[in-house]
């Protein structure tokens, strides 16, 4: 599998791997979402970053998006890994929602 594109920011941060497709090991995750592999193994003993199989070391991207989201709850509302997680849960069950509510309204009016 390629390795993940790498984007350079013009900063001096190191460049690090793009979270919009494809597979992340472990490491690239980590450094991408500017965290320690100890710190993201911690993550995925608790279940709140999933690989794509279980006991893998690949990570989707959209796995990569939602620690991203955690990690900005975290610093933004000083709230706790867990309690980002469960945010984060609790706003894709929301938008799925309205997702859902808008194809019926639609097809609601559509129908009259």
């Amino acid at each position: 599998m390629p390795a993940p594109t790498r984007v350079q920011d013009g900063g001096s941060r190191p460049s690090a791997p793009l979270l919009c497709e494809g597979s992340f090991t472990a490491r690239d995750l980590a450094v991408a979402a500017g965290i320690t592999p100890a710190r993201l193994a911690g993550l995925i003993e608790l279940g709140l970053v999933e690989p794509i199989r279980p006991g893998g070391s690949e990570f989707s991207a959209a796995a990569a998006a939602r620690l991203r989201r955690m990690l900005r709850l975290r610093a933004d509302l000083g709230v706790s890994f867990v309690g980002a997680a469960i945010i984060v849960d609790l706003v894709d069950r929301i938008e799925r929602v309205e997702s859902e509510l808008a194809r019926a309204l639609r097809r609601a009016r559509s129908g009259l």
